[in-house]
């Protein structure tokens, strides 16, 4: 039998440890990549590798980046406040073309490996309203991707799957729950602690907590 081997970024939030999961059950070897990027939120590098674990990743990769040094984002630069009201428009925690930057070197790996797919956990649905997780932007990187490798010149299709992109926050949850996931060892918060504990407050928390309400189950989120 041919074994399907996919890649999966893997940030250690819920959505890609749903997305983790979902590609397992799809019966591919997983072999997750999250990223070192200068972000402000050091806990979910210790969650994706909990991820990794707890999911039977192959193998894991940390690859250390320094988006820093552009700035632009709240992610990145301390200087800058994470909000924690809602606003208009694209907010200040966009990262800028960072989808765009992980991708390409997860691309790069599947290549190496011999994988034709790759899993991320964007969402279009309950979502900050970041460009690069739409499906109009997934659409174009694959087509860029399918004319950029060897692999795609060669006849070898690269996809890029996105199984959470329709989903609201409780339908990922209600997923993630069916496939065993334990969202106590995931962490969201754009600001969380050393612990890996949640604000509670800025819109990563808020999406968070909509989505348990609305499923109607217990919120394992550890709050400081």
């Amino acid at each position: 039998m041919t074994t399907k081997k996919a890649v999966v970024l893997v940030s250690g939030g819920l959505d890609s440890t749903t997305t983790l999961a979902i590609a397992r059950d799809e019966g591919f070897e997983c072999y997750s990549i999250s990223f070192d990027y200068g972000q402000r939120m050091r806990a979910e590098l210790q969650a994706a590798e909990r991820a990794a674990r707890a999911h039977g990743s192959i193998e894991h990769k940390v690859i250390k980046l320094d988006l820093g040094a552009i700035g632009g984002s709240a992610l990145t630069d301390m200087q800058i406040a994470v909000p924690e009201q809602e606003t208009e428009g694209v907010p200040i925690t966009y990262v800028p073309a960072r989808n765009t930057i992980f991708l390409s070197i997860a691309l790069g790996w599947a290549e190496v490996l011999g994988a034709s797919d790759i899993f991320i956990g964007v969402n279009a649905v309950d979502y900050s309203g970041y460009p690069d997780c739409r499906e109009v932007y997934i659409d174009a990187f694959e087509a860029m991707a399918n004319l950029a490798t060897c692999a795609g010149a060669e006849g070898q299709r690269l996809k890029i799957r996105t199984p959470l992109i329709h989903l609201s926050k409780a339908d990922i949850i209600r997923a993630g729950l069916a496939l065993g996931v334990d969202y106590s060892l995931s962490v969201s918060c754009y600001q969380a602690d050393e612990q890996g504990r949640a604000c509670g407050r800025c819109d990563s928390c808020r999406l968070r907590s909509q989505g348990f309400v609305a499923l109607g189950v217990e919120d394992p989120t550890r709050y400081r």
